[in-house]
């Protein structure tokens, strides 16, 4: 009798084993989460940038001709934020966590979908982009104001907004045609300062008191799992490392090599919806 070929197990099922044992699942999300719901992400399936990297901290606080170069390119890009919604990977954690699988969601990303699918106590790592602040007093307005400010100020832009609209991660985009150079950039209403989306740019410190949060469930799970993140920042890896040194089993569902491959006791190459759908699944 010829040998029977066996189909090999899907991701999902792979995933769906691997998780039997756990009951307080740390799950950290990166920007491959979100890249169903029509936000670009960074990285390349090799861990190097599809672009150029995004604005630093340093440059936008320091030089008015950053922020207004951002800002602008903000106001092209964050109506895609805005009007995204939640994919299969989002409602798939979300799932997660009503059925007590899901101990703690810690996401890099800044877009809120992981809130819009249901989740809850969603530990935002780098903030969310629907808040703004103000550099110098503090207060918090929201986003939709300062983008019908930014309108108001500049109605040159809203003319050339869909044809320079080339979008980029994070609310960002990339502009043809559209001149920030002379751009009317809103300050804050209470004080007169600079104001900043309220997530952490590149250069700049996670807050304590969410690295601290994160920690404190890690050290209460008993399995760690990645979706969608490269893990190329150590804002992110530092809790797969963490994870590791504590001895806890790891897993990483993201497209391409990820900084935390030598770590993981299970790597899966797959995309992160169809994958989780099926993970949870029955």
């Amino acid at each position: 009798m010829d040998a029977v070929s066996l189909p090999e197990p899907s991701a999902g099922a792979v995933l769906r084993r691997w998780l039997q044992p756990y009951r307080r699942l740390f799950v950290l999300t990166g920007a491959g989460c979100s890249t169903g719901s029509g936000i670009p992400d960074y990285r390349g399936a090799d861990g190097a940038w599809k672009q150029r990297p995004p604005v630093t901290y340093q440059a936008f606080v320091q030089d008015p001709a950053t922020r207004a170069r951002y800002w602008a390119r903000s106001f092209v890009g964050w109506p895609r934020i805005a009007q995204a919604r939640p994919n299969p990977a989002h409602h798939a954690l979300a799932a997660w966590q009503r059925h007590g699988r899901l101990a703690q969601l810690v996401t890099q990303n800044v877009d809120g979908l992981h809130q819009r699918a249901g989740s809850q106590a969603v530990i935002d790592l780098h903030g969310r982009l629907d808040a703004v602040r103000c550099l110098d007093c503090g207060i918090h307005q929201p986003r939709t104001e300062v983008q019908a400010e930014l309108a108001r100020r500049n109605p040159d832009w809203l003319a050339k907004r869909a044809a320079s609209a080339a979008p980029a991660p994070d609310g960002d985009a990339h502009l043809d045609g559209l001149d920030p150079r002379h751009a009317a950039i809103p300050t804050c209403p209470a004080c007169g300062g600079d104001l900043k989306p309220d997530v952490v740019f590149f250069g700049e410190n996670v807050p304590r008191e969410r690295v601290g949060a994160a920690q404190a469930a890690l050290r209460g799970a008993d399995a760690m799992l990645v979706v969608g993140s490269s893990l190329m920042v150590y804002s992110g890896y530092r809790f797969a490392r963490m994870a590791h040194e504590a001895g806890l089993p790891l897993a990483v569902l993201t497209r391409g090599v990820s900084r935390a491959d030598a770590l993981a006791t299970l790597k899966l190459d797959a995309d992160c919806g169809a994958t989780l759908t099926e993970a949870m699944a029955a």
